[in-house]
């Protein structure tokens, strides 16, 4: 990882690297960054190995002390900056932190807090020479990336600093990205996912990364017409709010050729609403933190989609569909998705946390069994259904959540959807629906609950639909399972 820059500083260190709302720097001004952040976590009593958490907005110090912690052989714990003190007093608990870089103002957390003026003064009093360490172990912890903890308490997948590199590599060589690419993102870059997708991605094919600190439609449509970004990665909503929106034009777009999502999570009318507006097609995708990241996309030129589906696996992976004994299904049936290396480079995280139960069961003779359902059609494409612990069991017959959400998200009116199954003496589980409306909307629940009807099996529809305010959201834009029994009354 010390090297990643290497190549873009041999080949054009005065190439800008990293853009900011603050800050534009060059590859060579990174790297001597870089090169400071190191010397001044070992300053602040961070050895090789230690974990450290970092709590801090979009902005270059995120990205430099990631690549300070990478040089001395650190572990990077990204946190939250939403999360409530006792959340970030568990995960860096949980992972043994030895300090947490952070510009709120956070008290109880359990471990040593480096505020950003004290951070930003150790970096400036830091050595200006190159890093001096030794060298770090290639395979050894480099970062930890805790699961949403949607359904309990999150779990920390450990990646090492070759795992966090080689979704970057692949996709350089796969999608023909160079120096070229202008990528943002308005996801925290403390998400180590971030980190591997745009500050690692972005430096192996010697582009440029915009770290945007705005996550709104009108922001994001600023920082896209401003910094001429040519690839971006937002969630459905998002996508929607754009589409939406009279005062967004699609000149402000102009400069993309690439917007990825999340496939499973994208209904198809979101999709062809953002293409019939700006003319470019929404590549659809599936990852998650314990493969890293990336596990399969659309190809580059969107026309090569099948609907529902989130594209074809990177050539470097070989995923397989599996039944409930284990056994690799035919082509077309459903069953948990399993993640192993196609051509020898790939291995999955090297397990959670503190968690051995936890890892022997999701890693199987060198196989990541992801928790997610889903299918391969016969042309190769993934089909994710959802996740394998969200099932619905009603009466016998499997309900997906993800299947009845989608159709939700085609009704007028409707901001967000989440659907559960509630105990059941009869049945086991019956189907219910917490929605929460677009803005002042009023939802005749008749019209809905008719569109439901003619657009999923009778068994699908929920029984009961319950209108919320607001859903609670993780740092990624997902809702968090666990609080929704607390929304049902």
């Amino acid at each position: 990882m010390a090297r990643v820059l290497d190549d873009a500083l041999a080949s054009n260190p005065h190439h800008e690297a990293l853009v900011t709302r603050s800050a534009r720097l060059s590859y060579a001004e990174l790297d001597r960054l870089a090169h400071r952040a190191a010397f001044a976590l070992r300053s602040l009593g961070v050895a090789a190995g230690d974990r450290i958490g970092a709590s801090l907005p979009n902005e270059a110090d995120v990205v430099v002390a990631f690549h300070g912690a990478m040089r001395l052989g650190a572990t990077w714990v990204g946190v939250n900056r939403a999360l409530a003190a006792p959340e970030k007093r568990f995960l860096l608990a949980d992972c043994g932190a030895t300090l947490l870089l952070s510009d709120d103002d956070v008290d109880d957390v359990g471990v040593r807090v480096v505020d950003l003026a004290t951070w930003r003064a150790a970096v400036d009093a830091a050595p200006d020479g190159a890093w001096t360490g030794p060298d770090v172990d290639p395979d050894a912890p480099a970062g930890i990336a805790y699961t949403s903890g949607t359904t309990g308490h999150p779990k920390g997948a450990v990646h090492s600093q070759r795992n966090l590199l080689l979704p970057g590599a692949v996709l350089v060589e796969s999608r023909g990205y160079g120096p070229e690419l202008r990528k943002g993102d308005c996801f925290p870059f403390t998400i180590l996912n971030m980190a591997v997708l745009t500050t690692l991605l972005v430096s192996q094919a010697g582009g440029t990364s915009i770290v945007m600190d705005r996550i709104d439609a009108e922001g994001v449509a600023e920082w896209i017409r401003a910094e001429r970004i040519t690839t971006w990665n937002g969630p459905p909503a998002l996508l929607h709010s754009l589409t939406s929106m009279g005062s967004i034009a699609a000149a402000d777009l102009a400069s993309l050729d690439e917007v990825w999502t999340g496939g499973a999570d994208c209904p198809e009318a979101i999709r062809a609403g953002f293409r019939a507006k700006f003319g470019l097609p929404v590549l659809a995708t599936y990852g998650l933190s314990e493969a890293p990241t990336v596990v399969a996309i659309d190809h580059r030129s969107g026309t090569d989609h099948r609907p529902g589906a989130s594209g074809r696996p990177l050539p470097h992976l070989r995923v397989r569909v599996a039944g409930e004994g284990g056994e690799t299904l035919p082509t077309g049936e459903t069953g948990q998705l399993c993640i192993s290396a196609a051509d020898g480079r790939y291995t999955p995280m090297l397990g959670y946390w503190g968690r051995p139960e936890a890892t022997a069961e999701a890693l199987v003779d060198g196989e990541l069994r992801t928790g997610d359902v889903g299918l391969l059609d016969e042309d190769g494409f993934l089909h994710v259904r959802d996740r394998l612990s969200l099932l619905i069991i009603r009466g016998g017959a499997n309900v997906y959540p993800a299947e009845v959400e989608r159709v939700f998200a085609e009704i007028d009116g409707v901001a967000a959807s989440a659907v559960v199954g509630v105990p059941d003496e009869r049945l086991g589980e019956r189907v219910v629906a917490l929605v929460e409306p677009e803005g002042d909307v009023d939802l005749d629940l008749d019209d809905v609950r008719a569109h439901l009807a003619a657009n999923l099996a009778k068994y699908k529809v929920p029984e009961r639909i319950v209108l919320v305010d607001a859903f609670p959201r993780n740092a990624m834009g997902k809702v968090v399972r666990k609080d929704l029994p607390a929304l049902l009354g």
